[in-house]
């Protein structure tokens, strides 16, 4: 994040909703708020987040990016 008045503040927001709204949103109606809400959760939850790679992380979803920073952070540091 940037700081105030900075034009980096939304670009990871703005990134994600232009993904969310041309990967799902464009792609389907919704006939209720409550059905809309739930495939939004769906697509960040369980496609967005634990899949989808991404090309900021080196075409890996975030799960996985999350996984190897974990195995980093447990190797022991050379003495």
């Amino acid at each position: 994040m940037g700081s105030v008045g900075d034009c980096f503040d939304n670009a990871l927001a703005e990134s994600v909703w232009a993904t969310l709204t041309k990967e799902l949103l464009a792609r389907q109606r919704f006939a209720t708020h409550a059905e809309a809400r739930t495939a939004i959760f769906d697509y960040l939850e369980c496609f967005y987040n634990p899949v989808r790679r991404h090309s900021s992380l080196g075409q890996i979803s975030p799960a996985e990016f999350e996984r190897r920073a974990a195995e980093h952070a447990a190797e022991p540091v050379p003495a």
